[in-house]
């Protein structure tokens, strides 16, 4: 749907938890939700939820090592 500089998603592990975040560029507002993206990826760490804003957003999970997984998910959320 957007570019790919349209959208910027970290994860970051640390304890053997996941913290993700999602921003997406103005030009890409409408044609992507933070939000959506960050509980795709929550949902392959094993969290439920997260949240924020259509341009930003956060969420994490239990399971660090599921980090690529999570990152897979919201390339598939983008693709879809």
């Amino acid at each position: 749907k957007g570019g790919t500089a349209d959208v910027v998603a970290l994860v970051s592990t640390a304890e053997g938890k996941a913290s993700i975040v999602a921003a997406i560029a103005e030009a890409a507002k409408g044609k992507a939700d933070a939000v959506a993206l960050v509980r795709a990826a929550a949902a392959a760490v094993g969290g439920k939820g997260g949240g924020g804003r259509p341009e930003m957003a956060q969420a994490g999970g239990p399971d660090a090592t599921k980090s690529a997984e999570a990152l897979a998910a919201i390339r598939v959320a983008l693709a879809g």
